[in-house]
């Protein structure tokens, strides 16, 4: 069984669970310091239904992605690559956002999470469901932000949502090693290089969405006369061979030299979104992301981006 799929949805589960983990670990901590542990329950519950909204999400999609191509069996074979590729791009949007994001207010973390608090005790609101949101909130984001990324490799079966059960596991782990063993860890480092690899990941899925897209209206094209102008590279560029719709000429063809079905070529499909057969659009695409979003990543790493949120605004 190839377990190569599971990788990037480790990786990925991995740092959001860290993600969430740290601000578990600083409301925890924070409630200890000030003498309110009888809080921890609210922030336990959080946890959990957190966890639960977050299975539920990954439900509603499979039963989206299973029931749209079975309701029009006709299209069912453009339905399927294009929700695919419609997941893909609604992940490598959030999961960008979210990687400069997190990246650029690491710093303030704990200032801002121990000052929703202070808000909370100080304002007299009722501090439990208060506490209870603020975790269900920081699970639930992570959460999504993995289904998302699971619902856009649906075609690979189980085996990516064992790599994301397993990162959640891992994430957990480290959290309890971090905040209560006293672990210590370079979380700043850590950070850097999940967000490194997030990245590289997120740029594959940027070339594997741009395929499924091609997948999608070259069938179209095929099976209907009307949507032949689609494939607007097709006439130019496409061999019989090598049929591309949107993609333009092909760069290169390693499909004998280093296929992405066998290692080690499998291995860099799942992490890097390598593909035995690149188009120019792919290419593009995939250099314009990492100039564009590995820029602003890179900008916020030292601290020369910073995206401001609604409460910040405020």
């Amino acid at each position: 069984m190839d377990y190569s799929s599971a990788l990037p949805t480790f990786i990925i589960t991995l740092r959001e669970g860290v993600e969430a983990a740290l601000v578990v670990g600083i409301v925890l901590a924070y409630l200890k310091k000030a003498g309110q542990q009888k809080a921890n329950l609210w922030v336990y519950a959080g946890i959990f239904a957190g966890i639960v909204a977050s299975a539920i999400i990954g439900v509603f999609f499979t039963w989206l992605i299973e029931s749209l191509p079975e309701a029009n069996q006709k299209y069912a074979p453009v339905i399927e690559p294009l929700l695919e590729g419609s997941f893909s791009l609604l992940a490598i949007f959030l999961l960008s956002w979210m990687l400069v994001w997190m990246t650029s207010h690491a710093r303030m973390m704990r200032q801002e999470v121990e000052g929703k608090l202070g808000a909370v005790f100080k304002g007299g609101l009722k501090e439990g469901w208060s506490i209870f949101i603020l975790i269900w909130l920081a699970v639930v984001r992570e959460g999504f932000e993995s289904v998302l990324f699971i619902a856009a490799k649906f075609q690979q079966g189980l085996i990516p949502s064992l790599g994301a059960i397993a990162g959640i596991a891992a994430s957990a782990a480290l959290g309890i090693l971090l905040f209560k063993w006293g672990i210590k860890l370079d979380i700043k480092r850590f950070f850097q290089i999940m967000g490194v690899l997030l990245l590289l990941i997120v740029a594959g899925l940027v070339v594997t969405a741009l395929g499924h897209f091609d997948t999608a209206l070259g069938t179209l094209a095929s099976m209907d006369r009307s949507s032949e102008s689609l494939c607007f590279f097709y006439e130019r560029f496409a061999k019989p061979i090598d049929r591309d719709c949107i993609l333009g000429p092909m760069i290169w063809n390693n499909s004998k030299v280093l296929p992405d079905d066998r290692f080690p070529g499998i291995i860099l499909s799942a992490l890097l979104g390598y593909t035995q057969r690149l188009y120019l659009v792919q290419a593009l695409a995939y250099g314009i992301f990492l100039i564009t979003v590995g820029g602003l990543y890179f900008q916020s790493l030292s601290g020369r981006v910073r995206l401001k949120t609604n409460s910040q605004q405020n």
